[in-house]
C-alpha cells in the first residue's frame, strides 16, 4: 500500500498498475475464532487497539476486480509509536529497511533530545539508521561539525546536507538507492524539500517555519511511498511533534543506546535503575568521561 486516508488505499500491483481500494470488514477487528460441528466461525471480535488497520508499506492481496483488500501479509518491521489518544499504535511506515531521520540545523534549531527520541524509536524496530541534518547553509560550520561529531562518535552516520543549494543531495541519494525507506523528523525539517531535490519533478508540497517562533509547520498531511527513479522506495511522513513508545518497557531503553547496550546488566543489582545505586556501571561510565551527560540525562527523560 503506498498511500492511505478516508477509509481508501492506493496499491500498487506488480505489474506497476495503481488500484484505490477498500479495505475488507473483517480486516478492522481481531478475530478470535472457534470450531463447531467442524465449522470454524467467529467467536469474539475486538476492535484493533491501531489507529489504522493499514499502513503506508503494507504487502496486501488485492481482489482486482472488487477493488477490496483481501489479506495483509505480515509485517517485516515497522516504524510505530503510541498515538495521542495513548491507548492505540500507531504506524508511521511498514516493512522499512532505512529510516532516514531529518533535522535542521536551523529555523527550527534542532532539539537533540527529540533525535535521540527517533533514535530509540528506530533501534526499537531494529532498522539501519540514517542521520541527516538538513539546511546546513544557514548554520555555521563550527555548529554542524559539533552535532555531526556527537552522533558519529555513538556509531551513526550523519550527512550534512542543503535541499537549497544542494550540498549532499549526491550522498543521500546513494544511501536511499535500492532501499525502502522513509524520511522521518519534526515539522519544518524540510523532509519534502529533501526529496524534491532527490528527485526533481515531484512537486511535493513544502512551507516555511513561522517567522516568530521559528517551529516547524505541517505541509506534509500523510505518508506516501514514492517510487524514486534511481531504484528503491522512500516515504515521505508528516512531521512528528511528539515522540511516544508503544511497547518499549523502561527496562529495554538502554538497549536502544548503543553507548549503553554493552552496559545492561552488568550492575551490582539486577533491578539498577542506573541513577543513584550503588555499582552502576552507567553511572561509572558517566564519571570516567565514556559516557555523554546529555545522552545520559536523555535516557533518564525516556525512563522516569
Amino acid at each position: 500500500m503506498i498511500r492511505g486516508g478516508h477509509g481508501f488505499y492506493d496499491v500498487q500491483t506488480e505489474d506497476g498498475k495503481r488500484i484505490t481500494c477498500k479495505l475488507r470488514g473483517n480486516l478492522k477487528k481481531n478475530l478470535t475464532y472457534t470450531t463447531v460441528g467442524g465449522r470454524r466461525q467467529v467467536e469474539r471480535a475486538k476492535k484493533l487497539r491501531e489507529t489504522d488497520a493499514l499502513a503506508v508499506g503494507d504487502r496486501v492481496q488485492i481482489l482486482e476486480d472488487e477493488a477490496v483488500i483481501e489479506t495483509i501479509h505480515p509485517r517485516r518491521a515497522a516504524l510505530t509509536r503510541r498515538s495521542g489518544n495513548e491507548r492505540e499504535r500507531q504506524t508511521i511506515v511498514a516493512n522499512l529497511e532505512l529510516a532516514v531521520l531529518v533535522f535542521a540545523a536551523a529555523e527550527p534549531q534542532p532539539d537533540r533530545y527529540k533525535l535521540d527520541r527517533f533514535l530509540v524509536l528506530a533501534e526499537d524496530a531494529e532498522l539501519q539508521i540514517f542521520i541527516v541534518l538538513n539546511k546546513c547553509d544557514l548554520a555555521e560550520p563550527e555548529f554542524i561539525q559539533g552535532f555531526v561529531e556527537e552522533f558519529t562518535a555513538i556509531g551513526y552516520e550523519v550527512l550534512a546536507v542543503s535541499a537549497r543549494t544542494g550540498q549532499g543531495i549526491d550522498g543521500l541519494c546513494e544511501r536511499l538507492t535500492g532501499k525502502i525507506s522513509a524520511l522521518c523528523g519534526p515539522s519544518g525539517a524540510g523532509k519534502s524539500s529533501l526529496l524534491n531535490a532527490v528527485q526533481p519533478g515531484l512537486s511535493l508540497k513544502t512551507g516555511a517555519t513561522g517567522g516568530i517562533t521559528h517551529a516547524g509547520r505541517h505541509t506534509t498531511v500523510q505518508a506516501e511511498l514514492l517510487a524514486l527513479h534511481f531504484g528503491g522506495w522512500v516515504a515521505d511522513t508528516p512531521g512528528l511533534r511528539q515522540i511516544e513508545f508503544w511497547d518499549l518497557d523502561a527496562a529495554d531503553v538502554g538497549f536502544c543506546f548503543p553507548e549503553l547496550a554493552h552496559l545492561m546488566g552488568r550492575c551490582r543489582f539486577a533491578n539498577c535503575r542506573h541513577r543513584t545505586e550503588p555499582g552502576c556501571t552507567v553511572r561509572a561510565a558517566l564519571d570516567s568521561g565514556e559516557l555523554s551527560a546529555r545522552r545520559y540525562q536523555s535516557y533518564l527523560q525516556m525512563t522516569q
